[in-house]
Formats: C-alpha cells, structure tokens, sequence
C-alpha cells in the first residue's frame, strides 16, 4: 500500500516540516511551482518524486517535469497538472485532458486553496493540496499524505504549518 505525500505551490520553499510529514512516503508528488531546481532535487534524493511545472516555474523545472503526469498506481488512474481548477470550474485544458483520459484521481495546485472535492459529475476525486511554500496570499501551509491501494485512496491526512 503506498504512501503518497502531496504537495504544491513550495514556491522555493521547502523545510523540515515538510521533510518529516513525507518521512514514511514511498513517492512524494508535486503539483507545480517549485520555484527552483533546487526544492525538485532536495525531494528526489530522498523520494521517488512525480512533478509537473508550474506556471511560475522557469526552464530548469520545465526541463525535469512536464506540463501534465498522466499514471496509473493501484487501478486508479491519476490526471496531475498545475492549473487545474474544480468541478464545474475547470480550467479548459483541464477539462480537455479530464474527457480525454478519464482519470479517477484528478491532482492540481495553484489556487494555494486546499480543496478535496468528490466531482460526480466527472465521476473523479479533485484534490489540491494548497501551498506548501511561504509565498501567496494563505496563511497557513499545507500538504497531504495518504496510501493508495486496491483502487481506492485511504487514510488521507493534511498537514498545516504556520507560514
């Protein structure tokens, strides 16, 4: 049953509390902005890392991570890109890619909102993560671990930090 940490929107930031909460982690998952190539590799030498860059992200991300993560892990199948957007308010890529590929699991960030949202109508689970970073207008930083097995999510659990 793997353990998933979840995060977005680090924006160059990327501290202990984050390190401690994926600890146990098999694959850390970032949903864009990084901010630099050094939050990307901080996570992978620790973790498998899936990313994809974010709208404020520059060449050196581009150049490590794509615009989407399209995967399977478990019998789900995950959809993850940086601009997303939520049920009945896609972003219209999002939306593309969604009919196009069907994901059960469909990942986004930077909103710095953390949102998980059962959308029906696309028969999916919408998760954001918020901002992990210390950059934004949040207030509170926040990231998310949980296991996938069987197909289906478990044990998810959200992490916040004073920014």
């Amino acid at each position: 049953m793997p353990l998933i940490g979840l995060l977005s929107d680090t924006h160059c930031y990327y501290d202990n509390k984050i390190a401690e909460f994926f600890k146990d982690a098999d694959e850390v998952w970032h949903a864009g902005d990084f901010g630099n190539a050094q939050v990307s590799q901080t996570i992978s030498a620790s973790k498998k890392l899936r990313g994809v860059y974010g709208n404020c992200d520059g060449t050196d991300i581009r150049l490590i991570h794509p615009y989407i993560q399209l995967f399977e892990m478990e019998g789900l199948k995950f959809l993850m890109m940086h601009i997303g957007g939520y049920p009945g308010r896609y972003d219209y890529r999002a939306q593309q890619l969604i009919t196009a590929h069907s994901p059960d699991v469909f990942i986004c960030g930077h909103s710095h909102i953390l949102k998980v949202v059962n959308d029906k109508k696309n028969n999916l689970i919408c998760i954001n993560p918020g901002a992990a970073g210390i950059q934004g207008f949040h207030q509170v930083r926040t990231a998310i671990r949980f296991n996938v097995q069987n197909g289906a999510l478990h044990n998810m659990e959200v992490a916040e930090w004073k920014r």
